[in-house]
């Protein structure tokens, strides 16, 4: 059922509950008072039925039906429409769900339109329901309390996005391969969350420009201010998260590009050591060629070899072969090969 809860006021004081939204437009006739009327997802039949009931303006009623709206607040003749992006902190999944909320406010009536289980508009109604002399300044009065719900449900947000940011930063050092992941998961939060309340603080100021001209009563005055200022601060810590995160992306970078220099300065040394035993390989193999070279050749046992019949011969080649190893060890010692 889209129609949640559904009263008519007079003085401050809920004088019917009506079943029915033809109820409703009804007993507004008989009695000098507002409607409040709430409604959770509702159809677009029953959303043109109001907006028919109450003479909507078209454009307003086509932004309630398409929703995905930013907050803004746009006034048609006498009457104010106001979209709202709520927004509650899930524990269980560390994430923020963001809803939509549509209040259009005429002379003597209220129609909340819901699209999400945020914000508790059945708080906001008992609590307005508790204060009679508030509710009795009107519709305006059912608009600043709820307001004032949306931007108190910021607060366990606020502390959600910082908790998070919090863990990020112990994963930063901890080398954690997820971590840039969850920043620009988080980033996108935190822009969103700017996106639902940046509007805010434009669109209070707005409504105060307007208190003289509209005989807008002194308590809501200060009732604003106050939303206006806890507003503010909100604000301010979107704005801290979102250069905290862009900063924290700023540090990761530096450490992967620190670990990847230290991977490769490993590699280099490595490679430097390796080229160095190389080096000790290859001289030793030179040294040991030489002899080798030597032996083989006088080994062939030909009859027309030089000094084959010299009585020196033996002698010669041993000389010779130690000639050689001596010079090679003494040219690669000179080198730093060995």
């Amino acid at each position: 059922m889209a129609l949640v809860d559904n009263a008519v006021y007079v003085d401050g004081h809920r004088v019917s509950t009506p079943h029915t939204l033809d109820e409703t437009f009804e007993v507004m006739k008989q009695n000098k008072g507002f409607a409040w009327i709430g409604l959770y997802r509702p159809s677009e039949l029953e959303v043109r039925a109001v907006a028919t009931e109450f003479s909507l303006h078209h454009l307003a009623v086509e932004d309630a039906l398409a929703g995905h709206q930013r907050s803004k607040i746009e006034r048609y003749g006498d009457i104010l429409f106001v979209v709202l992006r709520p927004a509650r902190y899930m524990d269980d999944e560390e994430r923020v769900e963001f809803g939509e909320l549509h209040v259009f406010v005429g002379p003597d009536f209220v129609v909340t339109i819901r699209h999400a289980e945020s914000p508790d508009l059945a708080q906001v109604r008992e609590r307005m329901e508790s204060t009679p002399h508030l509710l009795g300044l009107g519709p305006e009065a059912v608009l600043y309390a709820i307001l004032d719900q949306v931007v108190d449900e910021y607060g366990p947000v606020v502390a959600g996005l910082e908790n998070d940011i919090d863990e990020i930063e112990d994963q930063l050092f901890d080398g954690d391969p997820e971590v840039s992941r969850r920043i620009y998961a988080l980033s996108r939060e935190v822009i969103e969350f700017q996106r639902a309340t940046q509007p805010l603080v434009g669109m209070f100021e707005s409504m105060q420009r307007g208190f003289d001209k509209y005989n807008v009563d002194l308590e809501l005055h200060r009732h604003l201010r106050d939303v206006l200022d806890h507003t503010l601060r909100i604000v301010e810590r979107g704005d801290a998260f979102r250069q905290l995160l862009q900063n924290a992306l700023t540090v990761h970078s530096t450490l992967v590009g620190q670990r990847q220099n230290d991977e490769m300065r490993h590699l280099s040394e490595t490679s430097l050591a390796q080229s160095e035993e190389v080096k000790k390989i290859s001289s030793w193999a030179a040294i040991l060629f030489a002899p080798t070279l030597v032996g083989t050749i006088y080994g062939m046992n030909f009859d027309h070899m030089p000094e084959l019949h010299w009585a020196l011969g033996y002698p010669f080649a041993l000389a010779l072969m130690l000639a050689m190893g001596v010079t090679l060890y003494t040219v690669f010692k000179r080198r730093d090969w060995l």
